[in-house]
């Protein structure tokens, strides 16, 4: 919840039962409302706006009154070969919807899974959600959209989707971010304090919101998201797109968003240190001399960037005795990952590389912070603002041009 010039009234937290993300929408709609009703309550004062953020590429199949026909298919869940193959042949190579994770694939997927051939609704999570919010199971935002095949440069659904065997009918009309798409629901209103005349703006992905929560603008700034994946975002005056790279770009207002995303990142940590563990440890490294260890801390199998590879597998060896010195090493192996991407839109057309602003939790650890400036050579900052959730109300609020 924010004011009119963007600062935090109140903020609420409400976390996955079991601690992962489920595939059941209808329980996304539970914690989320439970969410918005506490920060609402704690806030005291109407609310006039609402956006929604949500893991991109994550999609579901819904009837016109939103009612799931599927399961959800995760974020981090790999698409059958079959399905990126058949967007492969037949999305350009700017497109999106290519590589592990693409929507598309994973909504044709879910589509033979069940069978899907009658009237029915292609959404992503932040869709969703939105919809139990105002009603509308019709649309989506451009951000949202792009792995699903979206042409951010044309702003339109491109016609090769007309040879990918979708449901007829079955794409939302696509909005630019922080557009008004509905008028509250008054069942949402009871059950969460929002005023009756609440407006429902188009929202975004996760990272972006990540993003604009930050208030980086000049383009030699970028934003790091370090949570379970790690992902990077530039502002570039140009697309820059690379399939074959895992790179892409969303439009943010007159500019674009490049960037990807690696499934490399801080939920490796949790595998083998416990948080405390993980506080205590990171009090006793040496940030400014590397460990020696080369590893790529991939969780399982796949990568998606700063190289596309399907097959590339996880580097965790050899092993040291020392906890400290492991943990230093797989600190090093993600900064070796960002680095990497940072350097591939250099390549690619990116301008200089000035600034990194860093989200998500792995922006608390000091000596992982002066790890990564090591390995990038610009000033590595945590930002103010690090829940993506911020980024989401400031773009509700028009404080962001989407």
């Amino acid at each position: 919840m924010i004011d009119a010039q963007g600062g935090v009234l109140a903020r609420a937290r409400a976390d996955w039962p079991g601690g992962g993300m489920p595939a059941d929408p209808e329980t996304w709609w539970v914690v989320a409302r439970a969410a918005l009703a506490r920060a609402v309550a704690e806030a005291r004062r109407p609310v006039g706006r609402v956006a929604v953020d949500g893991t991109s590429g994550t999609v579901l199949w819904v009837a016109a009154d939103g009612t799931p026909l599927t399961r959800a298919m995760r974020y981090d869940e790999p698409a059958a070969g079959t399905w990126t193959a058949v967007v492969s042949r037949h999305a350009p190579l700017e497109s999106g919807a290519h590589g592990s994770g693409s929507g598309l694939a994973r909504a044709l997927h879910l589509a033979a899974l069940y069978g899907l051939r009658g009237p029915c609704q292609l959404l992503t999570q932040a869709d969703w959600i939105a919809g139990q919010l105002c009603g509308r199971f019709d649309c989506t935002d451009e951000n949202n959209a792009l792995k699903l095949g979206y042409d951010p440069i044309r702003r339109c659904w491109p016609d090769w989707l007309e040879h990918v065997p979708l449901p007829a009918d079955c794409l939302p009309a696509a909005f630019a971010p922080g557009t008004a798409i509905g008028t509250i629901r008054p069942e949402v209103t009871r059950a969460t304090y929002l005023s009756d005349d609440c407006r429902v703006m188009a929202g975004t992905t996760d990272s972006i919101a990540g993003f604009l929560a930050t208030g980086a603008r000049a383009p030699g700034e970028a934003v790091t998201s370090l949570g379970t994946t790690l992902a990077v975002k530039q502002l570039t005056p140009q697309p820059l797109f690379a399939p074959e790279h895992g790179v892409y770009s969303h439009r943010l207002g007159a500019h674009f968003l490049a960037g990807g995303a690696s499934n490399c990142g801080a939920g490796i940590l949790s595998r083998y240190f416990s948080d405390a563990e993980l506080e205590a440890l990171s009090a006793r490294l040496d940030p400014e001399h590397d460990t020696g260890l080369d590893y790529y801390p991939l969780p399982a199998a796949g990568e998606r960037f700063p190289c596309a590879d399907p097959q590339l597998q996880p580097r965790l060896e050899p092993r040291p005795e020392d906890p400290g010195r492991f943990l230093q090493g797989l600190l090093e192996g993600i900064a070796a990952v960002e680095a990497a991407g940072y350097r591939r839109l250099q390549e690619l057309g990116a301008p200089a590389l000035e600034r990194v602003i860093t989200v998500g939790g792995g922006a608390a650890n000091p000596a992982w912070t002066r790890i990564r400036s090591r390995y990038l050579g610009v000033p590595v900052s945590a930002a103010e603002e690090t829940e993506a959730a911020v980024g989401a109300a400031r773009l509700a609020g028009g404080l962001i041009d989407g």
